[in-house]
């Protein structure tokens, strides 16, 4: 017989979960099921991912993550957080010590790229999420609006546009990518 789940599920409960086919994130914790990204939302997820893995080649400073990469960012209740690309610092990434399981702690760059059947509130949500647990930039790509919205904590939001071009500030000094790359 199976065991019914416990509430509020905790991060090694995700963990352990049978989730095929499925994207899921425990969100205070309670858990939340999406299906499989579209191809154009992977598409995306895997262009910004490249652009940061060869800036990692170059200047070694940190470890990238590509989607889907689970991020402890809360506990009791617990939320768990699986960006489309992340970063890592170095430094960080060493001292975590059961790499198998899911990052604890947040990103220190987390991107989204936005889905079509992603409604503003989530979207917000998880940039609020990010940025309360001590992630110091986030990127959201919109493919549809053509644009990239940054967010850095205590400072308003930034829009780009497809003519504009993405820096990664003082977290990856040198870093630079346009925003059409990204978008379209």
């Amino acid at each position: 017989m199976t065991e019914p789940l416990r509430r509020p599920l905790t991060a090694e409960d995700l963990y352990d979960l049978p989730l095929d086919d499925v994207r899921a994130e425990l969100v205070r914790g309670d858990l939340v099921c999406e299906p499989p990204a579209g191809f154009e939302h992977g598409v995306r997820s895997t262009e910004i991912g490249y652009h940061l893995r060869r800036f990692i080649e170059d200047h070694p400073i940190g470890l990238v993550c590509g989607a889907e990469t689970g991020f402890v960012l809360f506990r009791d209740p617990d939320t768990v957080r699986a960006p489309d690309a992340a970063f890592v610092t170095r430094e960080r990434a060493e001292r975590f010590a059961e790499k198998e399981k899911y990052f604890e702690g947040a990103p220190d760059l987390a991107t989204e790229v936005v889905s079509p059947g992603d409604s503003r509130r989530e979207v917000a949500e998880k940039v609020r999420d990010y940025l309360a647990a001590g992630t110091r930039l986030v990127w959201v790509i919109d493919p549809r609006r053509g644009t990239v919205t940054v967010h850095r904590p205590e400072a308003g939001p930034e829009i780009l546009g497809p003519d504009d071009l993405l820096e990664g500030g003082d977290l990856l000094s040198g870093f630079s990518v346009p925003v059409s790359r990204l978008v379209g």
